[in-house]
């Protein structure tokens, strides 16, 4: 049987080690299981106080994907057995997905994530927690669960919400997939290498003067991937995001079913946009709520807020929303033909997204209290 995540560590020269962790189902892009999850949180846990360890690195097996998201299969059919009701299943899995994003945030220690291939949901989650975020001309990163009844959790609300403009509103509706030169732009990545540059870094990072300073060691990274990624930077196409970001504006301006509006109506020649039209609109309306509220929040809420406010959303998803149905159409059955709850953006009752947005738990209790 396949390890579904491999932890390995690299000396080095200074005598200190890289921890070095896999994500291992390629057939399934690195999508995220619990078991996997679980297994990440006690290793790196366990290398963050270990001094032997300067440095941690994240990556997926294979040349498609870093990670395509969460293995959501489990909580659908728990949920579907259990209709109306919240299941330990999905308090299980986001729980602890969200405590690994927050470990990663919080890491002290360098996090070096190389997002190459499909960098998706949960996977992006992984990414936005490292401290050195490489990506390649081969990065195809997005926040695609408006397709299938969600809305951008992982840190979403905390991220998104710190974009130029109106970026992080219209990478939530039209799961819009970013390249290389996006995701430098709107800050999900930091460095820029070419996916054949993997292992000349690994070696460089083995010969490096590693100490026992973490701000150093900070340092220490950042220079090599500075200096590994100047020559290669010029080769970057321009960010479609940074060319129109007025337009994006525009385009997301005002209330819900004015951006509704401005979208249905958008005539455009461009293809990425005419795809980012497309998705938004076949989009779950209950998503497009969520995904407004979510916006609401600005940038009032830290990290830890933030996290626990998604985590209470994301499990009323699975109990009263339309994510079974989006799993179902688009994992599942695979016929892409979702019906979703409410037929379009204005026919969703306000109630619903009331009950949607407030946590099944009070502040005492919540299973993510101990964020601070």
């Amino acid at each position: 049987m396949t390890q579904e995540v491999i932890f390995q560590t690299l000396g080095t020269l200074s005598g200190q080690s890289i921890g070095i962790v896999t994500l291992n189902i390629e057939k399934a892009l690195n999508a995220l299981t619990l078991d996997m999850v679980a297994a990440m949180q006690t290793q790196l846990t366990r290398w963050q106080t270990d001094d032997s360890i300067a440095c941690v690195v994240l990556q997926g097996a294979g040349e498609k994907a870093f990670c395509a998201g969460g293995d959501v299969r489990a909580i659908y059919h728990a949920s579907i057995a259990n209709p109306n009701n919240i299941t330990d299943e999905a308090c299980r899995f986001f729980t602890q997905e969200y405590q690994l994003d927050y470990l990663l945030h919080q890491y002290g220690k360098p996090v070096l994530v190389w997002g190459d291939g499909i960098v998706m949901g949960g996977g992006l989650g992984l990414m936005a927690g490292g401290s050195h975020r490489v990506v390649t001309e081969r990065s195809r990163i997005a926040m695609p669960e408006v397709t299938i009844g969600l809305y951008p959790d992982v840190g979403g609300s905390y991220f998104l919400n710190r974009m130029p403009g109106k970026t992080g509103l219209f990478l939530g509706l039209t799961a819009y997939n970013m390249n290389a030169a996006d995701a430098l732009y709107v800050e999900l990545g930091n460095h820029y290498l070419p996916s054949d540059q993997q292992e000349p870094l690994f070696d460089a990072m083995a010969d490096l003067n590693w100490s026992h300073d973490t701000a150093q060691n900070h340092q220490l990274l950042t220079d090599l991937l500075t200096n590994m990624s100047a020559a290669h930077r010029a080769t970057l196409p321009m960010s479609h995001l940074q060319q129109f970001q007025a337009q994006i504006d525009l385009l997301m301006a005002g209330d819900i079913e004015d951006v509704h509006h401005q979208l249905s109506t958008l005539n455009t020649e461009l293809e990425w946009l005419q795809r980012a039209q497309k998705t938004a609109l076949a989009g779950s309306p209950i998503s497009w709520h969520l995904i407004f509220a979510q916006a609401q929040l600005g940038t009032q809420l830290s990290l830890a807020q933030c996290f626990q406010w998604e985590l209470g959303v994301s499990v009323n998803c699975c109990s009263n929303g339309d994510f079974c149905e989006g799993v179902r159409a688009l994992l599942i059955d695979k016929d892409r033909q979702p019906k979703w709850l409410f037929s379009d953006v204005e026919a969703v009752e306000q109630g619903r997204i009331d009950l949607l947005t407030t946590s099944p738990w009070d502040a005492i209790n919540h299973p993510l209290a101990d964020f601070t």
